[in-house]
């Protein structure tokens, strides 16, 4: 049942992001003034409930992300994205991210970053396709 439960909640947190992602690149000057009056608060208010569970405590450690076994230094990686996508406009990671990091460390001196790097993410996420079966996770998804 919490898989089902899951697949709903994030079926629905998609499809708002591309109805909004739709209203942006389609609406005209007054629906997109709307929209921005009435999400604009909402999405700021999503982001800071989602960084405050990712301040990092007494020792610089993300307590969300840390396990019992592992700890995560903070800056962790939501408050990486959020930067990056907030503050940076999504082009950060291209700059020097932790992979491009950890490769030019691999890789060792005299290799530039660019040489041993991937090639560089795409600015959108790639999305998990949703089920074929409909728009909601219910429909036919259950057996699965």
């Amino acid at each position: 049942m919490d898989e089902i439960l899951g697949q709903v909640l994030r079926n629905a947190v998609w499809e708002r992001l591309d109805m909004l992602a739709e209203l942006a690149n389609e609406a005209d000057s007054p629906a997109l003034i709307s929209a921005a009056r009435s999400e604009l608060p909402r999405l700021t208010q999503g982001w800071r409930v989602m960084l405050s569970a990712h301040e990092p405590d007494e020792r610089g450690d993300c307590p969300t992300c840390s396990t019992r076994w592992h700890r995560c230094k903070a800056p962790c990686s939501v408050w990486q994205v959020a930067h990056d996508h907030l503050v940076a406009g999504g082009l950060a990671h291209f700059q020097d991210s932790r992979r491009t990091r950890r490769l030019r460390r691999a890789a060792g001196p005299g290799v530039s970053a660019a040489s041993s790097a991937a090639p560089p993410v795409p600015d959108q996420p790639r999305r998990v396709p949703t089920p074929p079966s409909g728009k909601h996770a219910l429909v036919g998804g259950a057996g699965r």
